[in-house]
């Protein structure tokens, strides 16, 4: 007998956030914070995940998606809150990144490329860099933080409004 869990994790899921970053070093934990307000939205086929790193064993949930954010702290200075780009697997483009050796974490684009290779199928995926400062053992969020999450978490919203689809009675819902 199959628990609740495990059936959602079978499930399609149209929509994954994945929030990565350490929830104990201060602004790296934007991520975290991201997919928790996302997880109160209620919206069907969305799916809010929040690892410290990205591993390869991500890889079987990225191939049940349709559509995947990948959300990260970065230290950097951006005039409009945040840094919102479309990615590719490694290697699958011209002038892309090379494909470099999984080891136990990756970065989106290796990730995306073990998806490939593994399932033979990958999400349409966007890496959305939140402004951060302070990465500070024990610390809380920064005010550049703060400010950068609620501009990530309008910029999930436009995605979902533009990327989905009604839902029809027999589809699934992810859990």
């Amino acid at each position: 007998m199959a628990t609740a869990t495990a059936s959602a994790e079978t499930r399609h899921c149209t929509f994954l956030i994945v929030g990565y970053g350490n929830e104990l070093h201060g602004d790296d934990a934007i991520g975290s914070h991201v997919v928790t307000a996302i997880a109160t939205w209620g919206v069907p086929n969305l799916r809010s995940l929040a690892v410290r790193q990205l591993t390869p064993e991500l890889s079987g949930t990225l191939a049940k998606a349709e559509y995947v954010i990948f959300v990260d702290a970065c230290r950097m200075n951006c005039p409009e809150g945040i840094r919102f780009r479309p990615i590719n697997a490694c290697g699958s483009e011209p002038g892309g990144c090379s494909i470099p050796a999984l080891g136990h974490t990756c970065d989106p684009c290796s990730i995306l490329a073990l998806t490939q290779s593994a399932y033979g199928r990958r999400p349409q995926a966007w890496w959305l860099e939140v402004p951060a400062e302070d990465f500070g053992v024990g610390k809380g969020l920064s005010a550049i933080a703060d400010l950068g999450i609620a501009r990530a978490l309008e910029k999930i919203q436009f995605l979902l409004r533009h990327y989905s689809r009604p839902k029809l009675p027999n589809q699934l819902v992810c859990l």
